[in-house]
């Protein structure tokens, strides 16, 4: 049944859910890549399709922005509607001086400066990190295909406007993170709680240290990678 944020119906999400911030997005990447697609949830314009992929069942999903936006979603729809496997695609900020424009980077885990694990955990520290099966299966499509890519961890902010790092991403730099970005931790958390598989998927569509952006044409195309390596991935062609 229709919850508070998703007015669909209770077969209505696919057990394989991907979930792009922007609601055009999510529309955009239903109708582009998916087979039979039909709209079916649009509550606050956070738009939900579900269609088919080689034959698979897949559904597209706004999540909105931040972790509180992520956390919503991703709850109603693994409680009210069996999701089983959520795949947040987006964008990132580099860190390192290694990771270029276009690389996709694929979070193992996801260190953050929210609350909200450590609220899950009481207090203590929580580690949370990605499903090894969906990982292992996207990062195998691009080797395959020659896709650049990066593997390893990812920093989930509350901040998009940091209004004063002190020095944060050169300790990030420091201790290996590949990128930030605003939702991971708390889609795996939502994971870990549920007991569901969960993985990031992310796009370098700006460089935090060298203070380069990808242009309109580039965030089109290199997207259209990321889109085609987690599809191969998780749902192959027979």
């Amino acid at each position: 049944m229709a919850t508070i944020h998703l007015d669909a119906k209770p077969d209505d999400y696919a057990p394989l859910v991907l979930m792009p911030g922007d609601p055009l997005r999510a529309k955009f990447v239903a109708e582009s890549y998916l087979d039979d697609v039909r709209q079916v949830s649009s509550v606050r314009n956070m738009l939900g399709f579900t269609g088919s992929y080689n034959g698979h069942p897949v559904s597209v999903q706004g999540s909105g922005m931040g972790i509180p936006s992520m956390q919503i979603y991703a709850t109603e729809l693994i409680k009210d509607f069996g999701a089983k496997k959520i795949v947040r695609i987006g964008s990132c900020g580099a860190l390192l001086d290694d990771v270029s424009l276009g690389d996709v980077i694929i979070a193992m885990t996801a260190g953050t400066d929210s609350q909200v694990n450590r609220r899950r955990l009481h207090g203590h520290d929580f580690p949370p990190a990605a499903s090894w099966d969906l990982l292992r299966s996207v990062v195998n499509q691009a080797e395959i295909v020659g896709a650049p890519h990066r593997v390893g961890p990812i920093f989930t902010s509350d901040f998009f406007y940091e209004p004063d790092d002190s020095g944060l991403f050169a300790l990030l730099e420091r201790y290996g993170f590949l990128a930030v970005e605003m939702e991971a931790a708390g889609l795996y958390g939502v994971a870990a709680e549920y007991g569901v598989e969960a993985l990031v998927v992310a796009t370098v569509s700006d460089h935090i240290k060298h203070h380069e952006a990808m242009s309109a044409e580039e965030r089109q195309t290199t997207f259209h990678n990321m889109i085609a390596v987690v599809l191969d991935a998780l749902c192959p062609s027979n």
